[in-house]
């Protein structure tokens, strides 16, 4: 087979995992996940500049549906709180003072 497969990783970034196991004697395991993560993005971004070509709103939410941004450190603190209180670990009325000084700090 000489043809090369449409999503290959490019040179510099299999320069960078042969650099990471010579140089800094990276575990196999994680450079297969950065390798199998890679081509995964490199799907999904395949697939979305297909899907501009007839339907930009619809790339945007496959990528926002595939790709989802984890929880700000503001909405993980707020998640704590409301924890800790359900728990009994944390009072309703430091609680509430907590959360208000959060919920007065801007979003990420």
């Amino acid at each position: 087979m000489t043809q090369e497969h449409p999503i290959t990783p490019p040179p510099e970034l299999l320069k960078h995992w042969e650099d990471q196991h010579f140089d800094e004697g990276e575990n196999y395991d994680v450079m297969l996940i950065q390798a199998y993560q890679a081509g995964a993005d490199q799907e999904l971004e395949a697939c979305c500049e297909w899907l501009d070509m007839g339907c930009y709103q619809c790339s945007v939410a496959l990528r926002a549906a595939r790709r989802p941004k984890p929880p700000s450190l503001k909405e993980q603190a707020l998640f704590a709180i409301d924890t800790a209180v359900a728990d009994g670990r944390l009072s309703s009325d430091v609680s509430n003072v907590v959360r208000r000084a959060l919920e007065a700090l801007p979003n990420d």
